[in-house]
């Protein structure tokens, strides 16, 4: 008591009914999901419904590629595209994306950069700063130097005390 969906059916059937070669069943069975079986024997069968299923994706494969025999015998009318609709189409795409893209490199340059104006603001202090100190350091030199001249002026007489002479006037 076997039921429609206990029957098997060898391969050189399925060939035979579904009029492909090995290979097409292969690739049939790749788009369908569908793994033959072997039996005791060794051999590969199919079940029934597995030959409706794969007889169905057959159909539906050739239907798309316009090979099925409605199609040979019938001749529909062929209707063109609107190219210009088609090119609209493209171009409003493009341009989404664009902004798209455009979008998200300013939100993602802005994440990066958001925190370098307090750093430029720092930099500039710094920079202020540095200078003033060069400045402050450039008037000590001179002080130091007018100080080892008047310094230098002074000659020990005798027991602490000191006689200036002449200073030389040099001013770097």
């Amino acid at each position: 008591m076997n039921t429609d969906s206990e029957k098997i059916l060898l391969p050189n059937e399925v060939r035979r009914l579904l009029n492909v070669d090995n290979r097409e069943i292969v690739e049939l069975c790749k788009k369908t999901s569908i793994s033959p079986k072997k039996n005791k024997l060794g051999q590969i069968y199919f079940s029934i419904d597995e030959v409706r299923k794969l007889k169905n994706a057959k159909n539906s494969l050739a239907t798309r590629n316009g090979m099925n025999k409605m199609e040979r015998n019938e001749t529909l009318p062929v209707t063109k595209p609107n190219t210009q609709a088609v090119v609209n189409g493209l171009l409003e795409t493009l341009n989404k994306m664009e902004n798209n893209i455009t979008t998200s490199m300013t939100k993602l340059i802005d994440e990066k950069l958001e925190g370098m104006d307090d750093v430029v603001l720092e930099l500039v202090r710094c920079k202020t700063e540095n200078e003033n100190l060069k400045n402050k350091v450039n008037e000590l030199n001179k002080e130091n130097f007018k100080l080892k001249n008047i310094l230098s002026s002074f000659k020990p007489l005798f027991a602490g005390f000191y006689i200036k002479k002449q200073e030389e006037n040099i001013l770097l």
